[in-house]
């Protein structure tokens, strides 16, 4: 038993020297194939690195040679500019050189002219004296024979200079006038003229007092009242005065303010149509109408601004337009009236290549003011344009505003042009009226500016106040004075009246000669 584990051990160690051996085999074997490995890709990676170096150094000499050429060829170039620049600067160098010559030969020519000018200069000089006392001998005569000194000769011939002058500047300038005023008096005739063709208003005659018809003759006790109670109750609503006369079926509204006339209009005839006649329905009916009428007003500026196209008005400036549809002026209508200068307006513009949409803005609301003349204390001119101002309107507008009647200075084109169309729109056939005692004043007062000139002979106020024509002396007035008298008593009329429209002055100068034959 002892021997049999014994060479089973000794097989065992066997074994395992068997198989170390074996190993050992194995592991030389696999050294030796890696070796042989290892030394193949060294040999690959000498060979490729071989590839590689002489590659690089193959493109090193090509973008050496090729930088070489390059180089050569901006050095050939920069080369080429330095000679060029050689060239020209020597040309130049030769140029200034030639002018340098040129100029010494002129300095020496102007040293020598110098010279001769000096010469010349004290010639003068002499002659200057000569001459000068010459002169002094030849005044010392001329003195002696005129009974004159020279300061009074001088003094006699420019004033004789200065008439004659005159007289000369005022017929070039009355000769520059005419042929001005014929030229714009065309242009403007036919601007004008087209601007009235295409635009035709009918105008009514608006007046202080309403008249409201009633069914009966019985309304006027029903309207009255108890006592009056009813009448002194719509009367003391409204702020109008109701006449109640021999008329058959009517009743007279009477007041200077339209918007309250035109409550107490609209309020009586609800009232009629109602039947319910007594105090406290007249105030329910009277506060009512205001409501509706302001709405009314508030409709009627939109529909003022749409009708000439203008867009973005303050809702302030829409409830005054609104409000000039019950406003009048000499029996016009406010309202229309700005409308037709906003249309006249616009159309000038348009021939004149102006904007014709600030022009028309600007007619709308030249008269804005006389919404609010009656209410605050100013004219309408200077309330106008206070309140343009107030609410963010253009600077051209505020002056159309400010210069329609002549108040301040026109700073644009548009607004001579809406003065042109407020005048064109108030002086027209029909557009307004006047009452007999101011137009019997407006004549009186127009001889009276006339008459009151040196030299007027007579006066003839005619055409209804449009003309004025003046017969001046003429043994007194002559022809150059009559057109400055003329200029004069048109200035004066417009700095002290106030007329619709224009008013042309003529002044007559006439001489007669004449003798009787025996």
């Amino acid at each position: 038993m002892e021997s049999f584990d014994i060479i089973s051990i000794f097989t065992y160690i066997l074994a395992i020297a068997a198989g170390f051996l074996l190993y050992l085999g194995l592991t030389k074997l696999k050294i030796r194939k890696a070796k042989v490995s290892a030394e193949g890709i060294i040999e690959d990676a000498n060979a490729k690195a071989d590839t590689i170096i002489k590659e690089a150094i193959l493109d090193a000499k090509t973008h050496a040679y090729e930088f070489k050429l390059e180089s050569e060829k901006q050095l050939k170039v920069h080369k080429n500019e330095i000679n060029e620049l050689e060239n020209a600067l020597s040309q130049r160098e030769k140029l200034i050189d030639r002018r340098d010559i040129a100029v010494q030969g002129k300095e020496e020519n102007i040293a020598q002219k110098v010279k001769q000018l000096e010469e010349k200069e004290k010639n003068l000089g002499k002659l200057e004296t000569q001459l000068q006392e010459k002169i002094d001998a030849k005044v010392g005569e001329l003195e002696k024979i005129a009974a004159m000194s020279a300061k009074e000769a001088k003094e006699e011939l420019f004033k004789q200079v200065e008439q004659q002058i005159a007289a000369e500047m005022t017929g070039y300038i009355k000769e520059q006038e005419d042929e001005a005023k014929s030229k714009a008096t065309m242009l403007a005739r036919d601007i004008i003229a087209n601007a009235i063709n295409r635009y035709a208003q009918e105008e009514t005659v608006e007046r202080t007092v309403s008249v409201v018809a009633l069914p009966s003759e019985e309304m006027k006790g029903r309207i009255i009242g108890r006592e009056g109670r009813n009448i002194k109750a719509i009367e003391q609503a409204t702020g109008v005065d109701l006449i109640i006369d021999d008329t058959p079926e009517a009743i007279t509204l009477s007041c200077f303010d339209p918007i309250r006339r035109e409550v107490a209009r609209i309020s009586l005839e609800t009232l009629i149509r109602d039947g319910r006649i007594q105090p406290g329905r007249i105030e329910e009916v009277v506060t009512k109408t205001r409501a509706e009428l302001d709405e009314v007003i508030r409709k009627t500026g939109e529909d003022a601004a749409f009708e000439l196209g203008i867009s973005r008005l303050d809702s302030g400036i829409i409830k005054h337009l609104g409000k000039l549809k019950y406003r009048t002026s000499y029996g016009q209508n406010a309202l229309q009236h700005s409308l037709e200068v906003g249309h006249l307006a616009g159309f000038m513009a348009a021939e004149l290549g102006l904007n014709q949409q600030l022009a028309r803005r600007a007619g709308l609301l030249h008269d804005i003011g006389k919404a609010m003349d009656r209410e605050k204390e100013g004219s309408h001119v200077e309330l106008g344009a206070k309140y343009a101002k107030k609410h963010g309107e253009n600077a051209t507008v505020i002056n159309a505003i400010e210069s329609h009647h002549g108040d301040v200075p026109a700073t644009s084109v548009i607004s001579i042009l809406v003065a042109a169309a407020d005048t064109l729109s108030a002086a027209r056939p029909g557009s307004r009226s006047e009452t007999i005692e101011n137009y019997i004043q407006r004549l009186e007062k127009l001889e009276e500016i006339a008459k009151s000139f040196d030299g007027v002979d007579k006066v003839f106020a005619i055409q209804a106040g449009r003309e004025i024509r003046i017969v001046v002396k003429p043994d007194k007035i002559d022809d150059v004075r009559s057109h400055q008298i003329a200029r004069e008593i048109k200035d004066k009329i417009e700095a002290e009246l106030t007329y619709p429209g224009n008013i042309k002055v003529t002044v007559i100068r006439e001489v007669r000669a004449s003798e009787i034959a025996k």
